[in-house]
């Protein structure tokens, strides 16, 4: 292919030809293509991650429309991950995605075979999910990466990245320290989490929120796009980081 014709020539040129060769080597699992996870699964597949599998048993509502990248008045109804799967395809056609409509819990951990992934990305918003896959992600071999909560914020200079249990001001990294104590849970090795100290009111008239909402969470704030998709993004860019440090291609 000649440079002008190569979608990946930035990208070489800015890592080389090692380390983006390294990027299409990983197997990568994301977990929740939401207003956080969808902008993360195009960037990484922008980046050159070829392997890459991605869950979430939702479809698209008009809720999520405001800041979820696969979100649109044609993609209402569809599920998420097969809505995601198509864009990703057609960015990198070579690319291996595998779109998987279900729910990661406790119970059905096992249909995921997380020792088989070089890394593994938390995007889930359900509590009780999120904690018992830190649980089980953080002993494996995978490099794991986790998003706290991104609603209630929309200054995006306060977004940072922190291992879990330096993680302050952010109350879902708080409720999920709390179940791990309260139960007796044990977190493997240390994980980077990308999180914001800002929490916001809710300013708006809250609306019925949809079924699926109710059933993950404990209540419905508000979100915004540029927030979300900057959660995303580093949380693809710490995957590229760690692929560049831990082989010295830098």
């Amino acid at each position: 292919m000649q440079p002008e014709q190569d979608i990946f020539a930035r990208a070489r040129l800015l890592v080389g030809a090692d380390a983006f060769n390294s990027f299409a080597s990983k197997r990568v699992l994301l977990l929740g293509v939401g207003g956080v996870g969808s902008w993360c699964a195009e960037s990484l597949v922008r980046s050159g991650i070829i392997h890459l599998t991605m869950v979430d048993a939702d479809t698209v509502n008009p809720t999520n429309i405001n800041r979820q990248l696969m979100a649109t008045t044609h993609t209402v109804g569809r599920p998420k991950v097969e809505v995601m799967a198509e864009r990703l395809r057609e960015i990198n056609p070579e690319a291996d995605i595998t779109p998987v409509q279900g729910l990661f819990s406790e119970e059905t951990a096992g249909e995921f075979q997380l020792d088989t992934y070089d890394y593994i990305i938390d995007c889930i918003d359900s509590l009780k999910d999120k904690t018992a896959l830190i649980e089980l992600a953080t002993h494996t071999q995978a490099t794991f990466f986790s998003s706290m909560g991104a609603a209630l914020k929309l200054d995006p200079t306060r977004i940072r990245v922190a291992e879990f249990w330096d993680v302050h001001g952010d109350p879902l990294a708080r409720a999920i320290r709390k179940k791990i104590r309260k139960e007796g849970r044990e977190t493997g090795k240390p994980f980077l989490c990308v999180f914001s100290d800002e929490l916001l009111e809710n300013r708006g008239e809250a609306q019925q929120p949809a079924d699926d909402e109710i059933i993950k969470k404990a209540c419905v704030n508000g979100t915004m796009a540029p927030v979300t998709a900057i959660f995303g993004h580093t949380l693809a860019a710490l995957v590229l980081q760690d692929i560049v440090k831990t082989e010295n291609f830098l």
